[in-house]
């Protein structure tokens, strides 16, 4: 009888994860090995560059219509305002107009690609057939849009800042207070633009399952922040599952159920709708996965990365060696008062098996999205959504 290795997180992981876990390294491998030759390490930005080529024009300026428009406009004259300030809200605007890592629009490329591989419903009458360009409805690349437009604000709205918690490095006090106007005025505009756009495609099914995405996305962004506001922030002792629940709601719903609306607005069944869902679902979650680990595994970058105690190495890691170990941790690496020497603790976290155990998570997630991925026909779009998941699961 094969001894199979037990996870070291058993306790609090989903029975999908062991399952996972018991294919040995084989079988946490096994998906990634495409017909062919092993997938290629391309960039993440080509990865993008090639999907956008499939779906018909670059997803960087999808929200263009609504960033030019007038009343944005002049939101943006009184932005420049804080040019000279530390208001998190100028890194945000300068992430529309550049963004290095193409993360900004890739939830709305994802909406469109996984559109045209599922393609057209032939039970579906022959008026919707001649709405579609491209492989893609017309109605599926408004919800792409309306997609991102959420996205962008809930964004635009993560920069306000806590005016109680600053100090004379900040600033002046009243260049962050306006600060935090312009971010709840840019964000609430935003979201207003993508209800509007939800409500244009005249499909309730549609506005119920996009409406409790946003549900979701606030009541993740209200345990982000309830975590931090907490005194004991720093050895909150959370486990995995935990933490899974709480990305999910803060990260993944949105895709995830766009996904499923953008099924439903082609009237497939709830079958394809709910594999959509879960390729929408176990591919951000890869994504956020990658971008935790990318601290811990980046080469040649002189002196520590920045990352957070609340990623999912941390979190692990804390798991993994025991509540009492990971408080003496914390205790050796603080250097006055609460004030932590990220080096030497980001050093402590390499040592442990909380990194590894955080790739092998990230590539079960991206496991389950490719699983997802069978049930629609080989396409070029269905490779493109393979191929997002290879770089996002892919490490040095």
């Amino acid at each position: 009888m094969r001894l199979v290795p037990r996870p070291p997180f058993v306790g609090c992981c989903s029975r999908a994860f062991l399952q996972f876990w018991a294919g040995g390294e084989q079988g946490r491998q096994r998906r990634f090995l495409f017909p062919g030759s092993p997938p290629s390490a391309s960039h993440w930005s080509k990865v993008v560059s090639e999907a956008e080529k499939i779906v018909g024009y670059p997803t960087s300026f999808m929200s263009l219509r609504c960033l030019l428009s007038d009343e944005l406009s002049n939101i943006a004259m009184q932005v420049r305002k804080l040019v000279g300030t530390r208001h998190p809200l100028l890194n945000t605007a300068r992430g529309f107009v550049y963004d290095s890592r193409n993360n900004l629009q890739m939830r709305g490329l994802v909406v469109l690609l996984i559109s045209k591989a599922a393609g057209p419903n032939n039970a579906a009458d022959s008026s919707l057939q001649q709405d579609m360009i491209s492989g893609i409805y017309s109605s599926q690349r408004s919800l792409a849009e309306v997609t991102e437009l959420i996205h962008t604000a809930f964004l635009v709205h993560r920069g306000i800042v806590n005016v109680g918690e600053l100090t004379s490095l900040d600033g002046p006090l009243k260049d962050m207070q306006f600060g935090n106007k312009m971010a709840i005025l840019s964000g609430d505009f935003l979201l207003a633009n993508a209800c509007t756009g939800l409500a244009q495609l005249q499909n309730t099914k549609v506005v119920e399952i996009m409406s409790s995405a946003i549900g979701e996305l606030v009541q993740g962004i209200y345990y982000e922040n309830s975590n931090l506001a907490k005194e004991n922030g720093l050895t909150d002792d959370i486990g995995i599952s935990t933490w899974e629940e709480q990305i999910f709601l803060s990260h993944s719903a949105l895709l995830a159920k766009s996904c499923q609306a953008a099924m439903e607005l082609a009237k497939h069944d709830a079958e394809i709708q709910n594999m959509a869902f879960k390729y929408g679902k176990h591919m951000s979650m890869s994504h956020k996965l990658n971008v935790d680990i990318q601290p811990f595994v980046k080469e040649n970058c002189n002196g520590t990365v920045a990352f957070s105690l609340n990623s999912a190495p941390v979190v692990l890691h804390q798991e993994l060696i025991g509540r009492d170990a990971w408080m003496k941790q914390i205790r050796e690496v603080q250097v006055k008062g609460r004030l932590v020497d990220y080096t030497k603790l980001q050093d402590a976290i390499k040592a442990g098996k909380g990194v590894t155990s955080a790739i092998d998570l990230c590539r079960f997630h991206g496991n389950r999205a490719l699983e997802a991925l069978e049930c629609f026909p080989p396409s070029e779009a269905r490779s493109a959504l393979e191929n997002i998941v290879c770089a996002v699961t892919r490490f040095p």
